[in-house]
């Protein structure tokens, strides 16, 4: 038996409300009140933006046994990450085939005998997604026809990626920028540490944009602009950006063949892109002290800290961020129009062992205090856009990438 039902969504129609929207968009600024207020466009977002794309869901070490499972949701869909007994990782949305109902309601786990059973009338599955049991129905029914519907799903460097869509992007371009960045942080054979995931009540653009620049970095975020040279303007950071590189070529670990361009789509392909940084003197990592908070990993293992950092982006809602001691998982995913959550997910190096090697409290600190910060500014912007008297204002040079990605979205609604 195979569980391949795909996911197929139905044709949706532009409505009048984006329409207008679209029309009262000015290049450079801010987008209209609608789009971070609006339910239906909202859904728009959904079907022809987000789930048309490839999204980081988590890492391979999540789901290392056959058995094992996490789940998480996009929206109004919940899908169910298992490695199934052939150790292939497959996403499977948390909908049972019967009338429905929700599958599995367990963050993560270990699937009980290899199997779910639906809460409601215990129809069994698999962690294939094949369907195993379905009490009481007739001689002639075909358990084949009714496995969990499947989204596509695809592992590069240790990272789980799935997509909703029918005819999926092309993955070649992400897969290539991992091998130039994630390769050589080892991520391949990390393992998590820690996940938090985070509530914001706003519209997940105004999570993204905010994640995009670091224009509000020195005034919202002191601690961070202490020790990240990314939080100054760009003519500012070219001589520690440009002696980072040099530190690069002497510890021999090629960080400095990125391409650096904004993370839009070339034609047929998810996007993917990076950028390099470097932190102030005397912070050789994104700590309370600067100082190691883990075990070097990848290419960096047996040399040293070259004193910077790399943002990696993929598709609308997937980010990284990799230190030489630890690296996060930045993934941001819409609830409704007005909430959205964002998971960090912290990696160590593989043998890493927590109490000898790292402290949580110690690992997180940054990005978690980061976090927190963000929650709350990006909180009193939706409150602020909410206002009947919102007038998008222009972007900074300091925000170019937030503007390069909001002209991808406004090009991709149109």
């Amino acid at each position: 038996m195979s569980a391949t039902a795909p996911v197929r969504f139905a044709k949706s129609v532009k409505s009048d409300i984006l329409q207008k929207a679209l029309a009262d968009y000015l290049p450079g600024h801010a987008l209209p009140r609608a789009f971070y207020k609006d339910p239906e466009i909202f859904q728009m977002d959904m079907r022809n933006f987000v789930l048309a794309h490839w999204h980081c869901v988590g890492h391979v070490s999540m789901v290392k046994n056959p058995g094992d499972f996490f789940t998480v949701d996009i929206g109004e869909e919940s899908i169910i990450i298992a490695r199934g007994s052939d150790d292939q990782v497959r996403a499977m949305l948390n909908m049972c085939r019967h009338r429905g109902s929700r599958v599995c309601n367990q963050a993560e786990g270990h699937a009980k005998n290899g199997h779910f059973v639906c809460p409601y009338h215990a129809w069994t599955y698999d962690c294939s997604g094949d369907l195993q049991r379905a009490r009481l129905m007739p001689p002639d029914f075909k358990k084949s026809d009714f496995g969990l519907k499947q989204v596509q799903t695809r592992v590069t460097e240790g990272m789980i990626f799935i997509t909703f869509a029918d005819e999926p992007l092309g993955f070649d371009h992400v897969e290539e920028a991992f091998s130039k960045s994630a390769r050589v942080y080892g991520w391949a054979n990390a393992k998590v540490a820690v996940r938090r995931a985070y509530v914001i009540d706003a519209n997940w653009k105004l999570v993204v944009e905010n994640y995009q620049e670091c224009y509000h970095c020195g005034p919202a975020h002191q601690e961070y602009s202490k020790r990240h040279v990314f939080a100054r303007p760009q003519e500012e950071r070219v001589a520690p950006d440009n002696a980072m590189h040099a530190r690069d070529l002497a510890l021999g670990v090629p960080l400095d063949n990125y391409d650096a361009s904004p993370a839009i789509a070339q034609a047929g392909q998810e996007s993917a892109a990076s950028t390099r940084s470097a932190m102030f003197e005397g912070y050789l990592t994104g700590s309370r002290d600067g100082k190691p908070v883990a075990p070097l990993m990848g290419q960096f293992k047996g040399k040293d800290y070259d004193g910077g950092f790399t943002f990696i982006d993929v598709g609308p809602t997937s980010n990284f961020v990799a230190y030489p001691d630890y690296s996060l998982v930045y993934r941001t995913a819409p609830l409704t129009a007005d909430k959205t959550i964002f998971e960090l997910i912290w990696l160590v190096d593989g043998d890493a062992v927590e109490g000898r090697d790292y402290n949580v409290e110690e690992l997180i600190w940054m990005w978690d205090y980061t976090s927190d910060e963000d929650k709350k500014i990006i909180e009193m912007n939706q409150a602020g856009v909410n206002s009947a008297f919102f007038e998008p204002g222009p972007y900074t040079p300091m925000e170019i990438d937030a503007q390069t990605y909001i002209d991808w979205y406004i090009e991709s609604m149109r």
